[in-house]
């Protein structure tokens, strides 16, 4: 039955009248195609008796039996619900007309313009015009109303039609006509709502016979829908009658409207269902990310925060690269999983703020504020690492070198202290002679004089061995026992010394003559070759410089022990003159002597042998300082190369920062251009990347070089590092704001030029640019919107409101997305609780439970189990097994993020 609400407002059908007098204005020239007149007198005769029989009562010839307007009032009283003028129950042609014309006058004022159609030719049983008047009765009461997204009367039915029968078969409606002579449109439509009744997969589309009585037989058996089209006159016409196909049609649309309504009811759920569906796997990847990222940060600090030296240069070096691939590596995705993490979660609020979800909460230790206090750990874990390693190495570097030089001091030194004992612990003078006598004691005086030169080496072994102690040098116990068993000796000669000078003191009044020349010789030559064997080690030396000063202070020191070799050469011959003196007195006297020079071990060759060495190291020594020049100017190179871009990269990202700031502050078009507008500047960051890889490039040599500082920047790689990563994470933050201002646009029905007052708003009073307004700002905002909330009670209690929404954690600052979604919020409408409560209770037919079954019917598979896995058993009075608890499911979606 159509109900009188249906009549109201009825400027709505001004749109449909014109469609009607423009498609279908009956033809009043020419007489209807005879197959079409059959199809329609057949059909809108059983339309009408399928409203008549409500009242009792039938037809049986159409233009016959509404001839007195007395079936017509009455057919059109049931089909509108509406009470028509009292009847005019005479038999005459003016009674009759009378009744026509209150007829059809009730059709005009439910505005239908009846064109050219009058009573007269109703009453003398015109056929067409009847069947014109009975078509326009359809249209109106039938067919006018039917509606499907925004279209109406034939073109909605047949948006409808299409819709129902798309996944079948065989099956393309696209007209009135010749889309239904196969028949199996019209079991699509039955097939589609009541599966039960018919075999869709048996019917074939070569057989349209069957397919057609199928359908109005089924129609007709188990839809009160009487059968009005004959299946043989369809399929023997070439193109069926429009007028009745839609007639037809229509009754199966009014049939299931009730299904209409519950798939109306489904897709509701089905979108409440998906949000939440979304939401929960949100929430799901969030607690994964954030727990993988807190795991990773909590295996790295431990590794960052042992700083127990290695014991060699290769161990620590290796420790200094791992750190590297750490920082180049291992860092950067971590960075950005946690800018990402950040992303995700403010997405995930935002949109259970725009479905009226409760906030999400993770599990405990999995907050942004936890993640952000992990990360501020790991940083100050990180914090002075690299420095601490570079110390490290800068102190093994030192080590070795302090322990090559002990070991060629002790070497030299234990050279020289070879046999020495032996040669003290001999009795010779027991048995010599008064001259060999003589000479011993000038020798030994002469070894007192060497044992003495060598005091100055045995100190220097023992203060290096002393500061390779204090620096905790790995093999210091090996160093330790070398050098006390060079101290022990060093004590145990001078004993034997002692003891000796004084055996040969006791003989000295023995001793009469001794040879002056051997003893200046002596004398002389020690002190030279102790000389010379310094010389010899300084210009073996190795030596450790890190700035081109140094190079050039170790240059100049060498050009001046350089200038003292002509005097050095002068004493040598002076030296090799008391020899050759020797020599010409002993030839001039014939002195009886043998041997060598009984004072002294030094001779001649070996005086002149080391002297070609100290020669020969000169030239070495100089390529050695002019390679290490060469170094530290490469390392000068370095400096400034990396100075150079360092110098560029650095005020770059600065300028990169303040401008990213001002474009979050500025509107300039829509929040698409905006958005465009900020991925192409990402985009432009992005490929600044090369620069920055190029600086840890350079770095990387810097470090190589071991060069530990540069005056030539006040940047540093970790500055770089620092401003890169909070860069990245700036722009992507900025481009996340404006996504969630779009989602909150789109989801709330905000206009562009309502986002544009609000930000204008917003950014009038935000005048430190801070992106946050206090307080006061954000009440002279309100207002300026037009809140009242002025200075009184009632004022100030509605801008309290307002305060604790905007800003829940009291921190007196409103941020911009804060606003946005307090604006929405004020604009628009979301789905409720109650709104999904009573689209269950449409797909459980007014029931307060539904069955699993009617799940599965109505809604796609993964939601109706997602359903079902969540619904408590229905306990009411009037439950059934397998009832479930619809109602508590409903509110729960709205009260707990977590079912």
């Amino acid at each position: 039955m159509y109900s009188t609400a249906r009549l109201d407002n009825m400027d709505q059908y001004d749109d449909d009248t014109v469609y009607m007098q423009q498609e279908d204005d009956w033809d009043r020239d020419m007489l209807l195609d005879p197959a079409w007149e059959k199809q329609q007198r057949k059909t809108f005769t059983a339309w009408c008796n399928s409203h008549l029989r409500k009242a009792g009562t039938q037809i049986e010839n159409i233009e016959e039996d509404f001839r007195d307007g007395l079936k017509l009032m009455l057919l059109l009283e049931v089909i509108s619900g509406e009470r028509l003028a009292k009847p005019e129950r005479g038999k005459m042609r003016v009674h009759k007309i009378s009744n026509v014309n209150k007829a059809l006058n009730f059709i005009a004022s439910k505005g239908v313009k009846l064109v050219s159609i009058g009573a007269e030719e109703i009453v003398d049983g015109n056929a067409k015009m009847t069947l014109g008047m009975i078509w326009t009765i359809i249209l109106r009461f039938a067919i006018q109303d039917i509606s499907v997204e925004e279209t109406s009367a034939k073109e909605g039915l047949l948006l409808w039609c299409q819709r129902k029968t798309a996944p079948y078969k065989n099956v393309n409606i696209q007209n009135f006509h010749i889309s239904w002579k196969d028949g199996l449109g019209f079991c699509a439509l039955i097939h589609r709502h009541r599966p039960e009744l018919i075999d869709y997969g048996k019917l074939r589309k070569d057989d349209p016979m069957t397919n057609l009585n199928t359908a109005f037989d089924v129609a007709e058996k188990y839809l009160d829908i009487p059968k009005m089209l004959d299946a043989e006159d369809i399929v023997g016409t070439a193109r069926p009658d429009e007028k009745a196909i839609m007639t037809y049609v229509s009754s199966f649309y009014h049939a299931f409207s009730g299904a209409q309504k519950a798939e109306t009811a489904a897709n509701r759920i089905c979108k409440v269902l998906a949000v939440n569906q979304e939401n929960e796997q949100l929430m799901e990847d969030y607690e994964k990310l954030a727990s993988d990222l807190l795991e990773w940060i909590r295996r790295t600090i431990p590794w960052l925060e042992n700083r127990m030296p290695e014991n060699t240069m290769q161990a620590m070096q290796q420790k200094l690269e791992d750190f590297r691939d750490y920082r180049r590596l291992h860092k950067p995705p971590k960075v950005q999983e946690k800018c990402q993490l950040e992303i995700n979660f403010n997405t995930l609020q935002t949109k259970l703020r725009l479905s009226n979800r409760p906030a999400f909460m993770p599990s405990e230790g999995k907050m942004v504020s936890d993640i952000n206090n992990a990360w501020g750990n790991l940083e100050g874990a990180e914090k002075g690492y690299e420095e601490w390693l570079l110390n490290e190495i800068r102190r093994l570097e030192r080590l070795d070198h302090l322990a090559e030089k002990f070991r060629q001091k002790a070497a030299i030194h234990e050279a020289w202290t070879e046999g020495k004992e032996e040669m003290l612990q001999k009795r010779d003078y027991e048995t010599a002679t008064l001259s060999e006598i003589k000479a011993l004691l000038k020798k030994h005086e002469a070894f007192e004089s060497d044992l003495a030169a060598h005091q100055d080496r045995v100190e220097q072994i023992a203060a290096i061995a002393q500061e390779l102690n204090e620096l905790d040098y790995y093999d210091s116990p090996s160093v330790n026992a070398r050098c006390q068993q060079i101290c022990d000796q060093w004590d145990s000669l001078g004993a034997l010394t002692q003891k000796r000078s004084e055996a040969l003191q006791r003989t000295e009044k023995l001793l009469e003559t001794i040879d002056q020349l051997y003893l200046e010789f002596a004398k002389r030559a020690a002190p030279f070759n102790n000389w010379m064997e310094g010389a010899m080690e300084d210009l073996q030396d190795t030596f450790i410089v890190h700035t081109i000063e140094e190079i050039q202070g170790l240059s100049t020191a060498h050009e001046q022990f350089k200038a003292t070799l002509p005097e050095a050469d002068k004493e040598r011959q002076a030296i090799l003159g008391i020899h050759n003196e020797i020599a010409k007195i002993v030839q001039t006297y014939h002195v009886n002597i043998t041997g060598t020079n009984p004072y002294t071990t030094i001779n001649p060759q070996e005086v002149n042998a080391k002297w070609d060495k100290v020669r020969q190291l000169v030239p070495q020594r100089d390529q050695a300082l002019i390679e290490e020049h060469a170094r530290q100017q490469n390392n000068e190179r370095l400096r400034r190369q990396f100075a150079n871009q360092a110098n560029v990269i650095g005020p770059w990202i600065q300028t990169k920062m303040e401008e990213i700031g001002r474009i979050s502050m500025e509107m300039h078009g829509t929040l698409e251009d905006q958005l465009t507008h900020l991925r192409q500047y990402e985009k432009s960051i992005v490929n600044y990347k090369p620069k920055i890889d190029q600086l840890e490039g350079d770095h990387q040599l810097i470090q190589e070089a071991l060069i530990f500082d540069n005056k030539h920047t006040k940047y540093t790689m970790e500055h770089i590092r620092v401003g890169w990563e909070q860069l990245l994470t700036t722009i992507a933050r900025t481009i996340n704001e404006i996504e969630n201002q779009i989602l909150t646009r789109d989801a709330k029905g905000i206009s562009q030029d309502q986002l544009n007052e609000f930000r204008a708003s917003f950014n009038h009073f935000d005048r430190d640019r801070s992106g946050t307004l206090g307080a006061e700002e954000f009440k002279a905002c309100l207002i300026s919107l037009g809140f009242d909330i002025a200075n009184d009670s009632q004022g100030e209690n509605e801008f309290s409101r307002i305060m604790s929404i905007v800003d829940p954690n009291r921190m007196g600052i409103v941020t911009f997305q804060a606003f946005i979604d307090f604006m929405s919020r004020e604009t628009a409408d979301t789905d409720t609780a109650d709104q999904v409560m009573a689209s269950f209770k449409v797909l459980a037919g007014d029931k307060n439970y539904i069955l699993a079954d009617e799940l599965r019917r109505e809604l796609p598979p993964d939601q109706a189990e997602y359903c079902m896995a969540r619904m408590a058993p229905y306990t009411g009075p009037d439950a059934v097994p397998g009832a479930l608890d619809y109602m508590s499911f409903s509110t729960a979606l709205y009260g707990e993020s977590d079912l």
